[in-house]
């Protein structure tokens, strides 16, 4: 018998592929042209010499067009060594956003206009501390010899001494003397000074409907040509709750200054510079607190019993 060698021959190609593969590839096109649509990464086909078969293998999936090797999870914290985007998380804010009115400090309206009086104080029998307001004016002289009194300076505050209203105030009639040494009214002030009638317009706007405190408060309404409500107004002058806690006779009509000095050991119409309208409102407005709750009590059960 004789000896026949046969040499086989293996090809490394891939073999021909037969009608069934051909037909599995088309089939497999239109499922990854189906799966780009649904927006699942796009993957390539490589035959598999080991296995004699072609296998597919999925693409990278991709971010912002750019393939990514590894795609990261969501996170919320910002990796500082990477540029910041323009469209990065909320936490960034954009130049032209608004800021936030709570990271803003409060805003200061001391310098356009004066605050009004707290509501935070506790409410008495008269009614709450935004309706008081203190009055104190300061006069000059016309006339012969400057007797005839006129107003120069007007000032109100609120319950808690805050300025209202202090304008200097032009008078109807020519100035004879300006009583510098107790009004302290200089010639200089009443040049740009508010007409007399349009201060008593804004002054009266002010005081309607509140209670009014005022020291020898007759006076004041006199220089304003005003009649404020007696129900309405408090003059410091003559309590006589307020003389006995200054150890004065109840029925004397003590000054604002001996008053002050007395209840609160306080100088106050000192210096050369005469008067301030606004610091006498304020002790005036002080003496009432000091008083308020007795007194308010004491014109409510004499109000009841007429």
């Amino acid at each position: 018998m004789s000896d026949i060698c046969v040499d086989v021959l293996f090809d490394d190609t891939p073999q021909r592929q037969t009608p069934s593969n051909r037909k599995r590839k088309r089939n497999r096109a239109p499922l990854k042209k189906n799966s780009e649509q649904r927006g699942s990464p796009e993957g390539k086909q490589e035959y598999d010499h080991r296995m004699g078969r072609t296998r597919y293998v999925q693409a990278p999936p991709r971010r912002n067009g750019a393939v990514t090797n590894h795609p990261s999870a969501p996170s919320h914290t910002h990796n500082n060594s990477l540029p910041h985007s323009s469209s990065s998380s909320a936490g960034t804010s954009h130049p032209s956003a608004k800021p936030s009115t709570s990271n803003q400090g409060p805003v200061n309206t001391s310098a356009t206009h004066c605050p009004s009086a707290s509501s935070s104080h506790k409410q008495t029998s008269a009614g709450i501390p935004a309706k008081y307001l203190a009055i104190d004016c300061e006069m000059v002289g016309s006339g012969p010899k400057g007797h005839i009194s006129q107003l120069a300076r007007c000032s109100l505050v609120s319950y808690d001494g805050d300025v209202v209203y202090d304008k200097f105030i032009k008078p109807a009639m020519p100035v004879t003397d300006f009583r510098t040494r107790w009004s302290g009214i200089r010639r200089c002030d009443l040049v740009n000074a508010v007409p007399h009638s349009d201060a008593r317009k804004e002054i009266v706007r002010l005081l309607m409907g509140k209670v009014v405190i005022g020291h020898a408060i007759h006076n004041d309404f006199k220089a304003l040509g005003y009649s404020h409500p007696a129900a309405l107004t408090r003059d410091t002058s003559r309590i006589p709750l307020l003389n006995q806690k200054a150890g004065f006779a109840a029925t004397e009509c003590a000054s604002l200054k001996r008053l002050t000095k007395a209840i609160f050991n306080r100088d106050i119409q000192t210096g050369k510079k005469g008067h301030s309208s606004v610091e006498d409102a304020r002790a005036t407005m002080e003496l009432y607190k000091v008083v308020e709750e007795e007194w308010e009590k004491h014109l409510a059960s004499k109000s009841q019993a007429s």
